[in-house]
């Protein structure tokens, strides 16, 4: 008779079984960076999370090294929208002086970069547009393109294009080695579906279209096959990391990247899961345990890097021997 409970007697024995281990090197803490000056706003869609202007990004990135989460990714919100997002590929843009302060304050931070245009263009869609209001493809890799470069000549460590424009990663390759970026790593956002939960977060970049939705270039989330061809474009591209977003309700697709795929994995654990779960634990609903529970589910899918609004809060409980 098998008797699984001999080894879950107590915590040492359930410890040496444990077959899923959160570390700290797996956490990408997301930053959003706003113009102004002695800013750090608590967004209201994000409880616990801010939005900082560059002279006072020290203080998140002092509590990223005191918590060691050494990597972070970037979201802009500049002052200036326009039809072709100029503020995204500025030079003087909220991210390229982000990147700069980041690189100069604490230069052992890892920093990606979100390339999109969402953000920047007064339409709220992730590319141009022609005169029927579509997205278009081909027209707008030119435009991701300048704004990785952009971001590569500030000092970044990878680019993260969110956009899912087809061929993106492949120009975007192109463009970063033709002008000297060999180095710069690109993380696709392999398999980003059309999905309810980025809700908060389109409040807290102020990045919701303003006409009509992002299902012509995003995935249907009804969708298995599809992402999968997704992830192999990526891979054939030069991709260095793919990625799954959502995270929780596609831990399907996670389990199957993994087995597929021999690049590393990332999830991003969107605002909307982030902020349902935080929320349920604020109001006593679950246990605060259960924001272990579901991050483990995603590393145990399959997915080595996480990018989480938990990173910081996870830190901490690593430190008091919490999993």
């Amino acid at each position: 008779m098998y008797r699984g409970r001999r080894l879950r007697k107590n915590q040492v024995i359930r410890s040496m079984m444990k077959e899923t281990v959160l570390t700290k090197r797996d956490l990408i803490y997301p930053l959003f960076v706003v113009e102004g000056e002695n800013i750090c706003r608590e967004i209201e869609t994000l409880p616990g999370v801010y939005h900082y202007s560059i002279d006072r990004l020290c203080e998140a990135l002092d509590e990223m090294r005191e918590a060691q989460v050494l990597s972070c990714i970037l979201f802009g919100i500049p002052n200036h929208k326009d039809a072709c997002g100029t503020q995204a590929y500025a030079q003087e843009g909220i991210v390229q002086r982000a990147i700069r302060f980041i690189k100069s304050y604490a230069p052992e931070i890892y920093v990606i970069g979100d390339v999109c245009m969402c953000e920047y263009t007064d339409h709220g869609h992730c590319g141009i547009l022609n005169a029927e209001g579509d997205v278009m493809n081909d027209e707008t890799l030119s435009y991701l393109n300048r704004i990785a470069l952009s971001y590569a000549q500030a000092g970044i460590d990878m680019v993260a294009p969110s956009d899912m424009m087809d061929g993106h990663i492949a120009s975007i390759r192109q463009t970063l080695d033709s002008a000297g970026f060999q180095n710069v790593a690109i993380m696709g956002y392999s398999a980003k579906y059309a999905s309810s939960f980025y809700g908060p977060f389109r409040a807290a970049a102020n990045s919701a279209p303003s006409f009509g939705d992002r299902k012509g270039y995003q995935m249907d989330y009804a969708n298995r096959e599809e992402a999968l061809r997704e992830l192999q474009a990526d891979v054939d591209e030069g991709a260095d990391v793919l990625m799954v977003k959502p995270a929780l309700a596609y831990l399907d697709i996670v389990r199957e990247a993994k087995e597929q795929f021999s690049l590393p994995l990332a999830v991003y654990n969107v605002s909307g899961e982030y902020a349902m779960l935080k929320m349920a634990v604020d109001q006593g609903l679950v246990r605060e345990e259960a924001i272990f529970e579901s991050i483990l589910a995603m590393k145990r899918a399959g997915a080595d890097l996480i990018i989480t609004y938990f990173a910081l809060y996870l830190a901490r409980k690593i430190d008091e021997g919490v999993q």
